[in-house]
This record gives C-alpha cells, sequence and structure tokens, in this order.
C-alpha cells in the first residue's frame, strides 16, 4: 500500500468479496460473478453512476483471471492507441481492453474495436455514465453485454466508510470515531470514491498536536479523534451540489423540471432548476427546454408563454450567470403557474399520422398555385374563393386532400383562452367540424 496514494486507490478492492454493492452483479450465483469464477467473461458495457465500482470491477476481473490488462480513457485516446493495444494483444491470450468513458468515442473510434472484438483477440470492457443504448455505436454494443451498475445506498457508503477507518493504515492512527455520516454521504452523492477523498480530506485535519486537538473540537477527551457533520460541513467549504452535466442525472433532473413545469407545481420547478444552476448546467438549454413546454404544453391556453420563454432565451444568451437565474426564475414560475393545454401537440401529432398514413395526397386544385398561364388551363386555382371578399372573412371550403376530407385535428383544450377559439370555430365550421 502507497501512503501517497489517495484514499480511494489505497482501498480499491482487489476481490469480489472485498467489493461493496453490487450484489445483483457479483454476488453468489449471480451472472457476471460466475462468468468470472469460469473464467469465461464476454465484452462488456458496464453501465452506471460515477463512483459505483466500473472500474473496481474491470479491475478484479483482471487479477482474478490473472490475464493482460489494457486500460485507455477516451477522453486522451484514439484509434491509435486501441490499434496499438490490439496489436499487442495479437500476442497474448485472453487479454483485456478496459475503455473508460468509452461513451466519448466517436463512431470511427469505436469502429475500430469490432474486428478485434468480433474474433475474441481482446476481451472489451468499457465503462459508460450514459446509456450505452444512445451512446455506443449498434455494431459493437451487439457485441457487448451490458450490465447496469445501481447508486449506492447509504448503507453501503457507511461500510466504505467504516472499512477505511479500520483497514487503511493511514487513518488508523487518527483513531477515528464516526460520530456522524449524513454530510460525508450527501455531499459525495454516492460516489465511493469523492466520499473515501472526502474522508481523506477531513482526516487530514487531524494532523494537530493532541493539545491543539482539543481546543479545535478534533480530539475527545478519550484520543480519539470525532468526525461529525458539522466538521465535514467546515473542511468541505460548502455543500456541493450533486449533478453530472454529461451523465445519467442531467437527463433524469432535467424531466423532473419540466414535469414540475408541466404539473403547475413552481416550488419543484424552482427547486430543480437552482439544481441545475448550482451544477452548472448551460442556461442555453434551461431555456431550450422551457421554450419548447411553452408550445408542447401551454400552446394556445396561453400564447404569452411561448412569447415570455422566447424573451428568456434571448436574454440568458446574452447575460449569462449569475444574472441568468433571476430570468429563469421568472419564466419557470410564470410557465409553472400557468394554464395548460397540450391541444396544439394533439393536433400536429394527429396530423403528422395522417401524412405518414396516406401519403403525399395531391393539393386540391383550387388552393393551387397558379402563376404561370399553363397552371391557369390546368385549372390550377380555379374556384378558389378568397376570404376577405366574402362577410366576416370567411368563406367556407374545403382546404384538405380529397382523400382525407372532413378530418378534425385540432381539439381545443378545455380554458379560457381556447374556449374562445372553440366558438370562434363552431362559428365558421359547425357543419364541417362541429366544434
Amino acid at each position: 500500500m502507497n501512503p501517497q496514494q489517495p484514499l480511494a486507490e489505497r482501498m480499491r478492492p482487489n476481490t469480489l468479496d472485498e467489493l461493496v454493492g453490487q450484489q445483483h452483479l457479483t454476488g453468489k450465483g449471480s451472472i457476471l460473478r460466475t462468468a468470472i469464477e469460469q473464467g469465461k467473461i464476454p465484452s462488456m458495457i458496464l453501465w452506471g453512476p460515477p463512483g459505483t465500482g466500473k472500474t473496481t470491477i474491470a479491475n478484479i476481473i483482471a487479477h482474478t483471471l490473472q490475464a493482460p490488462f489494457y486500460q485507455l480513457s477516451a477522453i486522451s485516446s484514439g484509434v491509435k492507441e486501441v490499434r496499438e493495444v490490439i496489436e499487442a494483444s495479437k500476442l497474448q491470450s485472453k487479454a483485456i481492453l478496459f475503455i473508460d468513458e468509452i461513451h466519448r468515442f466517436n463512431k470511427g473510434q469505436q469502429d475500430a474495436l469490432l474486428g478485434a472484438v468480433e474474433k475474441g483477440i481482446i476481451t472489451l470492457i468499457g465503462a459508460t455514465t450514459e446509456n450505452p443504448s444512445f451512446e455506443v455505436n449498434s455494431a459493437l454494443l451487439s457485441r457487448c453485454q451490458v450490465y447496469v451498475l445501481k447508486p449506492l445506498d447509504e448503507k453501503d457508503l457507511i461500510q466504505l466508510l467504516n472499512q477505511a477507518i479500520e483497514k487503511d493504515e493511514v487513518l488508523k492512527q487518527y483513531h477515528i470515531e464516526l460520530k456522524e455520516t449524513a454530510a460525508l454521504i450527501n455531499i459525495s452523492g454516492g460516489d465511493a470514491r469523492k466520499l473515501l477523498n472526502l474522508l481523506e480530506l477531513v482526516t487530514d485535519g487531524f494532523k494537530v498536536s493532541p493539545k491543539a486537538g482539543l481546543s479545535k473540537g478534533l480530539l475527545s477527551e478519550e484520543g480519539t479523534t470525532a468526525i461529525t457533520d458539522d466538521l465535514v460541513m467546515h473542511v468541505a467549504q460548502k455543500r456541493i451540489a450533486i449533478y453530472d452535466k454529461q451523465g445519467e442525472q442531467h437527463y433524469d433532473i432535467i424531466s423532473a423540471f419540466i414535469k414540475s413545469l408541466r404539473g403547475s407545481d413552481p416550488n419543484a420547478a424552482v427547486y430543480w432548476l437552482a439544481r441545475m444552476i448550482e451544477g452548472g448546467e448551460d442556461v442555453k438549454f434551461i431555456a431550450r427546454r422551457m421554450l419548447i413546454l411553452a408550445s408542447e404544453d401551454i400552446g394556445n391556453a396561453n400564447p404569452n408563454a411561448l412569447l415570455l420563454a422566447n424573451a428568456t432565451f434571448d436574454a440568458v444568451n446574452k447575460i449569462g450567470y449569475p444574472e441568468s437565474q433571476l430570468i429563469l426564475s421568472q419564466c419557470a414560475i410564470y410557465l409553472a403557474s400557468s394554464a395548460k393545454s397540450n391541444s396544439a401537440t394533439e393536433a400536429i401529432g394527429k396530423a403528422m399520422s395522417a401524412v405518414k398514413e396516406h401519403g403525399d395526397l395531391p393539393v386540391p386544385l383550387h388552393i393551387r398555385n397558379a402563376p404561370t398561364r399553363l397552371m391557369k388551363n390546368l385549372d390550377y386555382g380555379k374556384g378558389y374563393k378568397y376570404s376577405h371578399s366574402f362577410e366576416g372573412n370567411f368563406s367556407e371550403q374545403e382546404y384538405l386532400p380529397s382523400a382525407i376530407a372532413g378530418a378534425q385535428f385540432y381539439e381545443p383544450g378545455n380554458n379560457a383562452r381556447e374556449e374562445e377559439l372553440r366558438k370562434f370555430l363552431k362559428s365558421r365550421w359547425k357543419e364541417k367540424y362541429g366544434y
């Protein structure tokens, strides 16, 4: 054990029995454990949140099988490095190539792995925080088994803390008493690596004389060093918002935000907005999603929502953080508090379905454009009734292709503004559409 290494590295397990969490994959009788024990592991993608054991499992597999192990990071490696590993692996047997953040490989880089994986030259283990269905191309994905890692729960995290305190030679010298764990767990956000490194950061404060330690509240009269929530918060300085702009939680939190807006809950909306702001989310991404919601979920129930959302997008694009949080908050509260209607969304959905079902139906002759004499001779535009030439600026005529004449795609929503639209349309189209 190298005391100069970070605590998370010093505590990295070498066997499945030492691994905390992921029992559904590595517990007795589990599919992955059985494959490892039989020495017949498939190429695989390990998908899960940060700090849940993806790299650790890859290392355990290599250690257990005593196989040549190559590790690349998709951030700093490319096709050249992949090909070098493949060439080296041709001279060995059962070589394992571990690629961290494999979702960052582009299609060409992923394609470079295909032949070697298919021929068994290498066993690929890819780690990703992103849904591999979206980020790993289908050809490579079809050659790999996907294993989903679960977030570590509170019991797992406390077990990790206790193991580190009991087994790590550096921490043993401090005689640590773990009085409270909430701050350690909340700040780490379920990431084992962050948890252990935060513990190490806190224990760095124990490097004081016994007298000084007592005066600072770090040491008890019994000579133990006590870890409390207040101490952790003091050392950490600021509670870190657990938010990964590139990972799955990015999508989970924006989903919670949009559903809170749709559900007319401004309190929940501003909470999820704050989570994104604290995590440094792109202001344009947040504003863009509100702009979409203004039409998708509010629409003509309140046309001003689209105007405000568009103004918000323009404003935050000019201003940026920190001032943009005020504009985003104002818009989010307005959208959440607005009347809702998805009638415009439903209408275009029905119309798109009709297009797919009936194909490219011809435009009725009377509403075709007729800029030339030939087109007029072919009856383009013949019989068209110019609306403004009739009373009330309306003339009843057919605007849809004959195959779908009379089809009704738009049904006004049950809200004050669209009830006005319903009355207007009924006065015009009562016989045809029955508004």
